[in-house]
């Protein structure tokens, strides 16, 4: 057994946090002493070390403790699905290195070229695939089914305006490669339900916000919530330009109906100007 003490020195978390961790019920100690004193064993030990991983990513406590305790998942679910958002991380950072050592050696040259057919289908079918089931749902509906969406998707994305977003979008990561790169190979299915969960709990608390202008306090903290997720769950160094890329969308059809229906109506139009006031006020 380790006192609170001994384990705030082992993993460098301060006593303070320790006991609020109690408090919450996030990480109990094995046994309380009859003067108070928390006592941990290996076990809880173990488990402290997957709080500090989700940690990490700078995920709020209340989803930790969900994750932590889901009868679905046992341990080894659990590490596996750190593992992943970890190996994401790494690799994210070993991109920007790369980056920042083709600048050094002044061989930064960004590919603008105009996306093919082929891999605007390969950008379709990923978005498609990893889109939450409910805005996929709507979209068909709109449509009529897949193909025709696809096909709508596929015009739209070929125009001159689209081609010139998508270029933008391609220097955000780095480069075209890297930018499909990072389309077809998301963040794990595990690592994409946290997030998504968490931009669902923030537009509600937006969409609650909607009465309030959207220069104030409340709603920019919301949207400053959003682009912190939203920069974490599309692996960029500023999130600034994918914010603005969002805003634009959820002006346009099919997302606009399907965000209005779930938020109500006018939420979409709000959402998109609570999210330019707050991107161009930072310029």
């Amino acid at each position: 057994m380790r006192t609170v003490k001994e384990i705030s020195e082992l993993t460098g978390i301060s006593v303070r946090t320790l006991h609020y961790y109690d408090e919450i019920g996030l990480l109990k100690p094995t046994e309380k002493s009859s003067a108070g004193y928390r006592y941990y064993d290996e076990k809880a030990l173990e488990m402290l070390q997957q709080i500090l991983f989700f940690r990490e990513f700078d995920i709020p406590l209340k989803e930790i403790k969900a994750v932590m305790e889901n009868p679905a998942l046992d341990k080894n679910q659990i590490l596996r699905m750190q593992r992943n958002m970890l190996t994401e991380k790494k690799q994210r950072m070993e991109r920007l290195i790369a980056s920042i050592d083709s600048i050094l050696k002044g061989e930064n040259k960004m590919d603008f070229a105009v996306f093919t057919r082929t891999e605007m289908e390969a950008m379709f079918q990923a978005m498609y695939e990893h889109m939450p089931d409910d805005i996929r749902n709507v979209a068909i509906q709109e449509f009529g089914s897949a193909e025709r969406w696809k096909k709508h998707y596929l015009e739209a994305v070929s125009a001159e305006e689209m081609q010139r977003g998508y270029a933008k979008a391609a220097e955000w990561y780095g480069g075209k490669e890297k930018y499909l790169s990072a389309i077809q190979n998301p963040v794990s299915k595990e690592a994409a339900e946290i997030f998504n969960k968490r931009i669902e709990a923030v537009l509600q608390k937006l969409s609650d916000r909607r009465s309030c202008p959207e220069d104030s306090f409340a709603v920019k903290e919301c949207v400053g919530e959003y682009g912190f997720v939203m920069k974490q769950l599309c692996q960029v160094s500023e999130e600034r330009g994918i914010m603005l890329a969002t805003a634009r969308t959820y002006r346009n059809e099919p997302m606009k109906s399907g965000i209005d229906e779930k938020y109500g109506k006018g939420a979409a139009e709000f959402f998109a100007r609570a999210i330019e006031t707050f991107y161009k006020e930072a310029e």
